[in-house]
């Protein structure tokens, strides 16, 4: 189902703020890998679990489902997302196709207060990876994400931002269920690498490091099927 094909629940104030809560506990367990892709999300067992009624638990589902990583399937119901091989390979064919050509456009319009957030979004990154447990494997992944949506920012296209904001969601779902241990440092030198491009105006070499670090993203994947615990135990109830 199509997010424009979604009809929210109405919801007051003091649900909304609890169904944004059970919207974190459960993407926590999603990027987590507690909850494995494909797990059915009853809004009945949510209800239950979380001790609310189901509009709450719809209002928590598709939150998660207006982010991508959940999937509602008409008169089936919600899913923790499962992108495909061939899904993934998509989203970074796609941003080969965009983010080199984003990172020329950034290189001709970087100022010193641009090159001082890079710096700054950077240090918060390498501070994560510094870092160990899940929490901080969330932050790093979306650390990661924010260094792409700040370089298409700067470059100045909204419509292609609009893009970035998209496929930098669902990378940030692969990444988290199917990325291997081990590359985050070589990730973040790689940006290290890119904005020093940027800041010396070399178009083309930041260009050539983008692809390549998109490249390295894709390579690091690991989209074996995996199977994991049922929704009560994933949560810890």
């Amino acid at each position: 189902m199509n997010i424009a094909d979604q009809t929210f629940p109405a919801v007051d104030s003091a649900n909304e703020d609890r169904a944004q809560t059970i919207r974190d506990q459960l993407r926590d367990a999603i990027v987590d890998r507690r909850l494995a892709p494909g797990t059915k999300l009853s809004e009945g067992e949510v209800g239950t679990l979380f001790d609310v009624s189901r509009t709450v638990a719809r209002a928590a589902l598709q939150m998660l489902s207006f982010e991508g990583l959940v999937r509602t399937e008409r008169n089936r119901g919600a899913f923790v997302a499962n992108p495909s091989p061939e899904e993934a390979r998509q989203v970074f064919a796609s941003r080969r196709l965009i983010e080199p050509g984003i990172a020329i456009a950034a290189a001709g319009r970087m100022t010193s207060a641009h090159v001082v957030a890079f710096k700054a979004q950077l240090e918060e990154e390498g501070r994560f990876i510094a870092e160990r447990g899940p929490s901080a494997r969330r932050s790093e992944i979306k650390a990661s994400g924010d260094f792409h949506l700040l370089l298409a920012s700067v470059a100045g296209n909204i419509i292609l931002q609009r893009f970035m904001e998209e496929l930098v969601a669902r990378s940030s779902l692969v990444i988290a269920l199917y990325g291997r241990s081990g590359v985050s440092s070589c990730g973040h030198s790689e940006h290290m690498n890119i904005l020093e491009a940027l800041e010396n105006g070399n178009s083309e070499r930041a260009s050539a490091l983008m692809l390549h670090h998109i490249d390295h993203i894709e390579a690091d994947l690991d989209l074996r099927i995996r199977s994991g615990p049922a929704l009560r135990q994933a949560l810890e109830f």
